[in-house]
């Protein structure tokens, strides 16, 4: 009897205690790369202690699954369907954070199956583009919103482009009989033109009467939490 007990708790499969053991530590191994990576280019205001710790356990996670599947297609079929219940509400706040997500997935899946080499090259290769790439940003857009009278919207929209020099882009324009709205789109650096004028834009667009407000806005496509 002991003897089957031993047997059942160093034995799972095909797979020895050994081969399980050399799984799980190499997914957590790769796994650190991949949390050094996550914290090294999310160290802005998206950057999230507990996602990044996730990933970790999510390739450690991933490696266990598949040590167990292994080559056993009936418990394969049986994961897919448990796994297809399953419903995450999360909403991922930076784009970059899903490739990290597909990243410990696939680590997981190579050190489960005891691909090591895969595993090691793709997280080198993947940590090394991300090294140079990962703190790589959306330029902040900058919006300019100007409401006034509707017949001096001529006078506004020359005013803005030739103080710009041309290069800021008419979006939007709403009008009503009485008041129009303009929205400007530019970069960050057109915007700089505005402090190397006397005038502001904005006393500027007021000078010419009828004006109602001039807002600026910064628009970026990032979400941070």
């Amino acid at each position: 009897m002991r003897e089957y007990l031993s047997q059942l708790i160093t034995e799972s499969g095909t797979l020895t205690s050994q081969e399980i053991v050399l799984h799980i530590m190499a997914s957590a191994v790769l796994s650190i790369a991949i949390y050094v990576s996550y914290w090294y280019t999310h160290s802005g205001t998206a950057y999230s202690k507990k996602f990044n710790v996730s990933l970790v356990t999510l390739t450690i996670l991933t490696a266990t699954v598949m040590t167990v599947i292994g080559n056993n297609i009936a418990l394969s079929l049986g994961m897919v369907g448990a796994l297809s219940i399953v419903r995450f509400r999360t909403a991922i706040k930076d784009s970059r954070d899903t490739a990290y997500i597909f990243w410990t997935i696939i680590v997981g899946i190579c050190c489960g199956v005891g691909d090591y080499l895969v595993a090691g090259v793709g997280t080198a290769m993947v940590f090394a583009v991300l090294l140079v790439l990962g703190r790589v940003r959306n330029e902040n857009r900058i919006l300019l919103i100007i409401r006034g009278a509707k017949e001096k919207s001529a006078e506004m929209e020359r005013t803005v482009f030739s103080y710009f020099d041309k290069r800021a882009l008419l979006r939007v324009r709403n009008t009503t009989a009485d008041h129009v709205e303009l929205i400007y789109e530019m970069t960050r650096k057109v915007w700089q033109i505005n402090y190397q004028k006397d005038i502001d834009i904005s006393d500027a667009l007021y000078a010419l009467g009828g004006t109602e407000y001039v807002n600026t806005v910064t628009q970026s496509d990032e979400i941070s939490g």
